[in-house]
Order: structure tokens, then sequence, then C-alpha cells
């Protein structure tokens, strides 16, 4: 069965790119093929300048840390985290003898220690990664002994200690109560950022998403329907699913008229996009395109306003307070959709209550009848001139 279909993607060096998308589209799969768990069916993957698809998992330079952690029961922490360490080159049974007696004494006095500088290289290195990730203290614990986030900070040692080219991260947070799941995320940030190695992260939450990924990669069915920075996917989705499937809440959806003058028509309503959208719409206009469109709005790009014959009249159904904002779901009375708009803590409204909405005329993005996006105009090219000659000062 095909789960990829034509996917090309270049990942820069030092990146942090997550992969986002429903269950089954194929992130996990994808995440496989690099690490090598999985064989493509036609295709290559490379990392750096190196052609790595036909080669087993250990000599791709990569790291991956599961979603169950998959931690050694019977091993510490501390070997947990140095287990790929003593696995990266081969060794002489001899070698392999004198490395088994240093672990086992290296609890005695030091003149009953067995040397070995491999062995104390590693310890050392191993030292260096617990410091880092606070596991200082639990390095003689045994995995049952940890709690849900201690494991998955282990998980993280375990691929950090082996300084690869790449982390390869398949929803590595999932089994985390939400509380220690945010903090977990902001550790995983800082410490790519730190490190600097290229990571790919998978995850179904567009939440993690948008808040970790310098860019985000959507997909769906196999396909990649969007990649970029998670402020361009948010503002400027390039289908229909992207515009549903990132952002919280997601974008709200209305069937609208292109009409004359590079203006909506929304039920009864007329109005007039603002901004990159409105180029954009006369461009659609004048190549006579098709004046049935879907339009988007972000809960942000509605407000709540006084009665007015551009606002639309709308009914309250449902409040959420979030604390620091109200989320109002309000039925256009018009049309009958509903839509989903902030509001301040503090507004007053009860449902059933008759409201009206104001939209942003910036706010307005359009989709055609296949569900994609009408291109924003690219921007006009600043020519280069000559440097400016500064004057002299004194």
């Amino acid at each position: 069965m095909e789960v990829l279909r034509q996917l090309d993607l270049a990942i820069a060096d030092g990146e942090f790119l997550v992969l986002v998308g429903p269950s089954g589209c194929g992130k996990s799969t994808l995440l496989r093929l690099l690490a090598g768990l999985e064989a493509p069916s036609s295709g290559d993957v490379f990392v750096g300048d190196r052609c790595v698809t036909g080669l087993p998992p250990a000599q791709r330079d990569v790291a991956m840390v599961f979603q169950s952690y998959a931690l050694y029961p019977h091993l510490t922490v501390a070997d947990n985290i140095g287990f790929g360490l003593r696995r990266q080159r081969p060794r002489t049974p001899l070698q392999q003898l004198g490395d088994r007696l240093h672990r086992a004494t290296r609890g005695l006095p030091a003149p009953l220690r067995f040397p070995s500088s491999r062995e104390a290289r590693i310890e050392q290195r191993v030292r260096e990664v617990a410091d880092t990730l606070e596991l200082g203290a639990l390095l003689d614990r045994l995995p049952k002994e940890l709690s849900g986030g201690q494991k998955q900070r282990v998980a993280l040692g375990r691929a950090i200690a082996r300084q690869p080219a790449v982390f390869l991260m398949d929803e590595p947070l999932s089994n985390l109560d939400a509380k220690l799941r945010t903090g977990t995320r902001a550790q995983i940030v800082e410490l790519q950022r730190r490190l600097g190695t290229t990571t790919v992260y998978v995850t179904h939450d567009q939440v993690e998403a948008m808040t970790m990924g310098h860019r985000i990669a959507v997909l769906n069915r196999g396909a990649l329907q969007q990649l970029g920075t998670p402020m361009e996917l948010y503002q400027w989705p390039s289908n229909l699913f992207v515009a549903q499937f990132i952002g919280s809440p997601p974008m709200n959806l209305l069937p609208v008229l292109s009409v004359a003058g590079g203006q909506l028509q929304l039920g009864g309503k007329r109005f007039l996009p603002e901004g990159p959208m409105a180029e954009a719409l006369v461009q659609w206009q004048a190549r006579g395109r098709a004046e049935e469109l879907t339009a988007g709005l972000r809960a942000e790009h509605l407000k709540l306003a006084p009665a007015a014959n551009r606002n639309l009249a709308a009914e309250v159904s449902h409040s959420e307070a979030l604390g620091n904002e109200q989320l109002l779901t309000c039925r256009l009375l018009e049309s009958d959709h509903l839509v989903q708009l902030r509001a301040d803590p503090d507004q007053q409204v009860q449902p059933g209550q008759s409201v009206h909405l104001e939209v942003d005329p910036g706010g307005w993005r359009l989709f055609d009848a296949e569900g994609e996006a009408i291109p924003r105009p690219e921007p006009a090219a600043v020519p280069s001139g000559p440097e400016p000659v500064l004057p002299q000062l004194g």
C-alpha cells in the first residue's frame, strides 16, 4: 500500500522541522524512512551530502526518540544514556571484557578499579548529558523508579549522548500530562537551540507544531500540503485542509460570491477586502474566474460591534472562558452558519443573546471550488540602485 506520494522535502542544517497532520497521514512512516526502519519503494534519503538509502539505521548518523521511550528496564539511567555510545564501534572480546571489568569495579576504591579509557570517556559524556537534562541525581535508578517526564528525559539523553547529525522524534510528549508536556516542550526547544542539531519532530498536536518548529510540514493522506513557518501557515494557508488544521480555533469558513469592484458578498451584505487579498481578488475577477468562493476568517478577524449596516447580525450559541479571553461561538442569523471569535474576558454575553459582528477587512482569505487558496500577489522586487552617498559630519 502506498503511504507517501511524491514527497520532496529539504531540511536545512540546524533546523527544527515539525511534521504535523492527522492520524494515518504518513508522519511516522516518513520518520521511519529517515531512520532506516523502513525502505522506500522509490526515491532516496540523504543526510548531508551522503545518500543513506541503502544503509542500516546504525550507519545513518541519526538518533530516534520514540513515543514509548523504549528504555531498557534492566539498565540504570546511566547505562541507558550510554547504551548507544557503547555500540558505536565494534570491540574485540578482550576489549569487551576490559570494559565489563571497568564497570564492575567502578564503585571500588581507585587502586582496585580496572582502567578503561573508553569507558571513562563514555562515563564523562553520560555525566555531561545528565547534567544538561537535570538527571544527575537519577543516574543509578532503574526506569521503573522514574516518572513519565524523567523517562522522557532519559530517552532524550540517550539520543543526545551520541551527538548525531539528526534527531528524529516521534510524538515524544504524547504520554505526558498537559502541564508536564508544556514544560518538556520548552526544554526540547531550548536544548535544540543550544545543540544546533537538525531535528525532525513528529506530532499530531498543532499547538506543539506552532510553538516548537522553525518550519512546519503539513501532511494529509501521504501528500505534503504546505511547508512554511508557523505564521505563514497560520496567516496564509495554502488550502482548506491547512486552514482548518492549523490554528486553535480553526479558521471560520463561509460561502461568498465574488462580485464586481473587488467585493465579496456574504448573504445580503457586501464587503471590500483590504491588504494583499484585495489585489488578489481583483486579479481573480479580471481573469473571469468563478464567482463562488469559500472565505476564511480567523477568530481574531471578527469582533463584537454595534448594530450597523456593514455588520453581521448573530446570536450567541456558546461561550468558553479561557482566563485571558473568551471564545464565543455565534450563529449568523442570515446564513445560519456558526463562527467563532475572540472577546475580552469581561465582556458580558449570554447564550441566546443577539449581537453584531464586525469583519476585519484585512482578514479575508479566499479559496476556490477545489479548496485551493487564491494566492496573494508576489511582492514587487525593489530595484537595487547605487549606494547612497552619506554626508560628512563635523
